[in-house]
């Protein structure tokens, strides 16, 4: 099976996630083949899941960072994207790699996501959801509650990924942080007082890492794109061809951008 392999250069968070809904469009109607997407985020930008409140954002020092925020077709909690690789792999409900349930494809795509990072030289596992103390539903922060086959290196979780299943088809993305300061999405929520965000970063640090925590140095964007892109094709039996984004799909999630994901409608609602 033939799947497409889109490398897209940093940008803002609502095209980000406008090119993600553009081709699931795109695949629905058949002009556009099953995609892996590998791409990163300029500036900053916290996405909130799909059902998550809006009141969660501190929109007071996200401004004064200059971060962004966005709302994700997908579900979970907040994520702050920076410094990271965040994947999305599309495709019909029909294709081998994402058929069945929910967690039947969820599993399947984990194994490549285990494979990438093994072979980063990370000591990774994967684990299914297991109770952690204070990680209630109400929980914002997707890094501190644990998900059902999640990447965890030494009991910490590594990797946030969410799935949405549309009548267009799957589309399932998540985030590999590579380095830099875990806590800084603390900055970005809403708490009740300046302590008890600062209990959340402790709390944070002890169920959340990056690669370069674990590895005790940095590995760059380009290399930990390859190991994807090798674990991808080694682990769904797919092969990947580099092709660009359509013109069409451009000018689709260029109206995405406005309609929706730049749209306060859509970013702000309850």
């Amino acid at each position: 099976m033939t799947y497409r392999l889109l490398i897209t250069p940093p940008t803002r968070g609502a095209w980000n996630m406008a090119v993600d809904e553009s081709i699931l469009e795109h695949i629905y109607r058949g002009e556009a083949k099953p995609t892996l997407r590998l791409y990163a985020w300029d500036p900053p930008c916290l996405s909130l899941g799909h059902a998550q409140p809006f009141k969660d954002v501190d929109i007071e020092r996200l401004q004064e960072r200059g971060w962004e925020v966005v709302r994700r077709l997908t579900g979970g909690r907040a994520i702050l994207h920076t410094d990271e690789l965040t994947y999305s792999i599309i495709g019909s409900e029909t294709e081998p790699a994402l058929a069945g349930t929910i967690l039947e494809s969820y599993n399947r795509i984990a194994q490549a996501l285990l494979k990438a990072v093994y072979d980063l030289g990370l000591p990774v596992e994967m684990k299914k959801a297991e109770h952690v103390s204070g990680a209630s539903n109400s929980n914002p922060v997707c890094f501190e509650v644990p998900s059902s086959y999640e990447i965890t290196v030494h009991d910490k979780k590594l990797i946030g990924s969410a799935q949405a299943r549309k009548k267009e088809g799957v589309l399932q993305h998540g985030s590999l942080p590579l380095y830099g300061d875990l806590t800084r999405i603390c900055d970005a929520i809403i708490f009740s007082d300046e302590a008890t965000r600062e209990k959340a970063k402790e709390r944070l640090l002890k169920r959340a890492t990056n690669v370069e925590i674990e590895l005790g140095k940095k590995i760059d964007w380009q290399t930990a794109a390859q190991a994807f892109i090798s674990a991808f094709e080694l682990q769904l039996g797919i092969k990947l061809t580099a092709e660009e984004l359509s013109p069409s799909e451009a000018s689709r999630a260029n109206e995405l951008v406005q309609e929706k994901y730049n749209h306060s409608t859509w970013t702000q609602r309850a």
